[in-house]
């Protein structure tokens, strides 16, 4: 794969339901060959969230996002487990959700969640054995991570952005 520069065109897959979206409307403020920055508003209007942050961490499987609401106060981070496909003749990365979820509330709160839509999607046959594996390994590491007190690790790669 060639590196990928900042006009990489970013695309969210989701499985449940099935769709692929251009996130046409992110701005990338990094790129590296490990990771992606970027800065969003929400693609529909929200009253509960507003605007973000995303960190995609390429060899993790993980994209960690700090929510906003509008008065720019923290919602709280998301972190999605993906994985990605680099399609180099279109320069697209694709981003799908591999549905396992963990949210971190501002006072500490943490919540996993779509365990759930794992379970349907690997029923219903929409993604592989080795795909719901992989997910659940990465939730695991991640989890592991927020426990073992080191998610400022991943966190502190969007907080560099923000002023």
């Amino acid at each position: 794969m060639k590196p990928l520069t900042a006009d990489v065109q970013l695309y969210r897959r989701r499985i449940i339901p099935e769709e692929c979206i251009l996130l046409k409307d992110d701005k990338i403020l990094e790129v590296t060959d490990d990771v992606i920055i970027t800065s969003w508003n929400t693609l529909k209007p929200r009253r509960d969230f507003h605007h973000g942050y995303s960190c995609y961490y390429l060899n993790l499987g993980y994209k960690i996002s700090k929510f906003y609401r509008e008065d720019n106060s923290l919602l709280y981070w998301y972190c999605d487990i993906v994985d990605y496909s680099y399609d180099e003749k279109n320069n697209s990365l694709i981003v799908t959700d591999l549905l396992a979820d963990v949210v971190i509330y501002p006072d500490g709160y943490i919540k996993v969640l779509d365990i759930d839509e794992l379970a349907i999607a690997l029923e219903k046959k929409l993604c592989e054995p080795q795909t719901v594996t992989q997910a659940l390994r990465r939730l695991d590491s991640l989890l592991n991570m927020i426990y073992d007190d080191k998610f400022e690790a991943l966190s502190k790669r969007i907080d560099a952005f923000i002023i």
